[in-house]
């Protein structure tokens, strides 16, 4: 269904939103600093499913939710999206809170080109030329940060796998799971999980929640705010506009944290991983290409006359 015209700006507007926040979040779990990634994730998991259970109150979505766990499958699914997109939020916090902001914007500019090859290889879909030329110059990119950098990118390669078939997922029960409901189900997955990371980290380390100061805590609290808010932008976003846009829109979020890491943060840039990097835009460059172009020839017939 192609999304009516008047819904466009609107649709545009939450997109952005979504991928400025997710831009801004390795600013945020910067600030949890002493807290480790394991605690913050954990946090994140508990104050998700509270943040969840209001939103499913406040907007009476209870009979919506009654009506997912009443199905076997759909609730399969969405205990596996919550193990992905659990994976994804910890290796993304390891990578924030050790130095890696940039190596985590690596993982989401090659995010998109890992979603094409899912749909190759996965739901059996046939792509553009240009697509496979893109796939081709990531996958260069990727030998040569290895080579080069004598490093093997785990944290990028990590994310893009985990974010690109928790998105696949996410496509697969569709309009059956809506945005709260299915966060809300994975949260309540992820719980067991958060709970023996809270007791190791006490054991461990110690909880550092409610132990800093007033203003620490409540960034803490805020942790669920900060996961949910982003995902059901994009959750409204996504109904009101075209996949080619969403697409284009999507790149907002790992140049902001590369300009982060690079900027802010002061990360490490030598030469091969600049040559590196560049390889990867160039790759992005290709692939916005093909979307642009697709989604010109789209338009071009859907305004043909009819004879």
């Amino acid at each position: 269904m192609i999304p009516e015209r008047s819904n466009q700006p609107a649709g545009v507007a939450y997109s952005v939103g979504a991928y400025l926040l997710w831009g801004f979040l390795p600013l945020y779990f910067l600030l949890l600093v002493p807290t480790g990634p394991w605690e913050v994730v954990a946090a994140r998991v508990v104050f998700s499913l509270v943040f969840c259970l209001l939103l499913l109150t406040v907007a009476r979505g209870w009979r919506r939710i009654m009506v997912i766990i009443r199905q076997p499958r759909l609730l399969g699914w969405t205990a596996l999206a919550g193990l992905l997109i659990y994976i994804n939020w910890q290796v993304f916090l390891i990578g924030t809170l050790s130095g890696h902001v940039v190596e985590t914007a690596l993982g989401y500019f090659i995010n998109p080109i890992t979603t094409v090859l899912l749909g190759v290889f996965v739901l059996r879909e046939r792509i553009r030329r240009l697509q496979w030329v893109a796939i081709g110059i990531a996958l260069i990119a990727v030998v040569v940060i290895v080579v080069a950098y004598r490093s093997f990118p785990w944290i990028a390669l990590s994310l893009t796998a985990s974010f690109g078939t928790y998105g696949l997922i996410k496509k697969k029960i569709g309009p059956s799971v809506d945005a709260v409901s299915g966060l809300t189900l994975e949260s309540f997955w992820l719980m067991p999980i958060a709970i023996v990371q809270l007791i190791i980290v006490a054991q461990t380390t110690g909880i550092t929640f409610g132990t800093v100061s007033t203003w620490h805590t409540v960034l803490m609290l805020f942790a669920g705010v900060a996961t949910a808010v982003p995902l059901l932008l994009f959750a409204a976003g996504a109904r009101r506009i075209n996949l080619t846009v969403i697409g284009m829109i999507q790149f907002i979020t790992p140049i902001m944290q590369f300009l982060t890491g690079v900027l802010l943060l002061h990360e490490p840039m030598p030469p091969e991983r600049w040559i590196g990097f560049i390889i990867v835009w160039i790759a992005v460059a290709v692939f916005v290409i093909d979307l642009v172009r697709a989604g010109r020839r789209g338009r071009r017939t859907r305004v043909a006359p009819v004879v």
